[in-house]
């Protein structure tokens, strides 16, 4: 469809609402969030990452995920995907799109997204350092502040594309 000045209408995807960024870690995963037009990101949270292997239930960090998702009435979740800056995966990689999977089963129909997060953790220590932030006070925030910069690179995107960014997970 387009606009009668002629424009192409947005994509239907990019449905209004607020958009959750995840980076995940082997001990922590951060959170951030977007305003409900999917302007700016804000950092949200640093979770315990919950590797207890449960008979009944999600771990508690996949489930504040998917409470925070209900809460802020999120349109998507971008989950980042760790590369070798070559692009190959590694087992990383295969941690996190396993995570993202376990989001999207649980908030089932919001899309989950796998968006390319190479170099995110390493941008987010400059950003802490240049801060004035200690380097001993990174490692609380740090998680947060790399799901930021996947969440505003998405959401860049999306602004650039008219589409939303990354690979979807397919349940």
């Amino acid at each position: 469809m387009t606009h009668p000045t002629g424009e192409p209408d947005a994509d239907p995807s990019l449905v209004r609402g607020a958009r959750l960024g995840v980076d995940v870690g082997s001990v922590r995963v951060g959170l951030a969030a977007s305003d409900p037009d999917g302007l700016i990101a804000t950092p949200v949270a640093t979770l315990p990452r919950d590797t207890a292997r449960r008979s009944v239930g999600a771990p508690t960090d996949v489930a504040r995920i998917a409470e925070e998702v209900a809460e802020r009435g999120a349109s998507v979740v971008y989950v980042g995907l760790p590369r070798h800056l070559s692009g190959n995966e590694g087992s990383a990689t295969q941690e996190a799109r396993a995570y993202a999977g376990s989001i999207a089963s649980i908030i089932d129909p919001v899309p989950v997204r796998l968006v390319d997060e190479r170099m995110t953790t390493v941008s987010a220590h400059q950003a802490l350092r240049a801060s004035g932030r200690s380097g001993r006070k990174h490692r609380t925030v740090v998680d947060q502040a790399a799901a930021v910069i996947i969440l505003q690179t998405a959401l860049d995107s999306e602004r650039a594309t008219g589409a939303r960014a990354g690979e979807l997970v397919e349940l």
